[in-house]
């Protein structure tokens, strides 16, 4: 659903959100949902804030129940370090607001009523998103790390199963501690949403994979130089196999042997590329030797 625009920026509130508003109107407890509310969009535009610095370009905002999603350029997975500075923004802000908060309270800034549930949503907005889960932050910094040593591909489809397990310890740790009575439905439906976006994100992976690698190619032209790494693999191998440890910031140079270690020839990233977009991940690689 759409909010409207902030500082230029489409707001999106994800339903799932909208049913957890709906879950505390029906609780009677409103007010506090929509402190729920104010603190993931604090969250959010600090990512935004600080993906600005950084000179990335930002297109909208989905607002979730553990956080959000801001849309921004590719260039941020192609770059793990500016990832790594964007992703960690958000739980910041949160430790910074529970700081502040028991910074006021020494100045008789503290209400019964609110504070206590605002320094507990803030701990754990905090914790939840430092998880190693895509698309949580610490999956995003986690994939960061990961990236450099077994390629951008692989990291992401890692993270993403990671993803997914948390999801399911979440979702039995809480219907579990419902059943004691010790929480609400709330925590649930947070490892619920959890494994509906981890599985959205395996969806748009390949999609993203594509972009980033053709990204990679219009920055090697545009600024003319880039790193290289070299690869060897077999003739038969497939275009979708050899991606696989590609690297961001890197351009790979891939020598073609045949089973008998006899030398086929040198292929190019960029040719690896538009064969691949051409004729897909089941393409052999020996077909671009002619």
């Amino acid at each position: 659903m759409r909010l409207g625009r902030v500082w230029g920026i489409e707001l999106y509130l994800n339903i799932f959100f909208l049913f957890l508003l709906g879950l505390f109107f029906a609780a009677g407890v409103l007010d506090k949902g929509l402190l729920v509310f104010g603190i993931v969009l604090i969250h959010e535009l600090t990512h935004v804030l600080v993906a600005s610095h950084l000179g990335l370009k930002v297109k909208d905002i989905e607002l979730l129940p553990f956080g959000g999603v801001s849309h921004i350029s590719s260039e941020l997975e192609l770059d793990p370090r500016k990832e790594l500075y964007v992703a960690i923004a958000g739980p910041a802000s949160n430790l910074v607001l529970v700081f502040l908060s028991l910074a006021l309270k020494n100045y008789g800034f503290w209400f019964e009523t609110w504070s206590p549930y605002f320094l507990q949503c803030n701990l754990i907005m905090a914790g939840f998103n430092l998880l190693p889960a895509l698309p949580l932050d610490g999956g995003r910094v986690y994939r960061a790390f990961l990236g450099q040593r077994i390629g951008l591909r692989a990291a992401t489809y890692q993270v993403i199963k990671s993803g997914q397990i948390w999801a399911v310890i979440i979702i039995f740790l809480g219907t579990l501690s419902m059943a004691l009575g010790y929480t609400g439905f709330d925590i649930s439906l947070n490892g619920l949403f959890l494994f509906y976006a981890a599985s959205r994100e395996k969806h748009m992976a390949p999609y993203l994979f594509i972009k980033h690698l053709t990204q990679k190619k219009n920055e090697l032209f545009r600024s003319g130089i880039l790193g290289v790494e070299p690869l060897v693999t077999y003739e038969d191998v497939t275009l979708g196999e050899i991606i696989r440890p590609f690297v961001p910031q890197k351009f790979h140079l891939i020598l073609v042997l045949d089973r008998q270690w006899q030398y086929k020839g040198m292929v190019t990233e960029a040719k690896i590329i538009d064969s691949l977009l051409a004729h897909g991940l089941d393409f052999p690689v020996s077909k671009l030797m002619g």
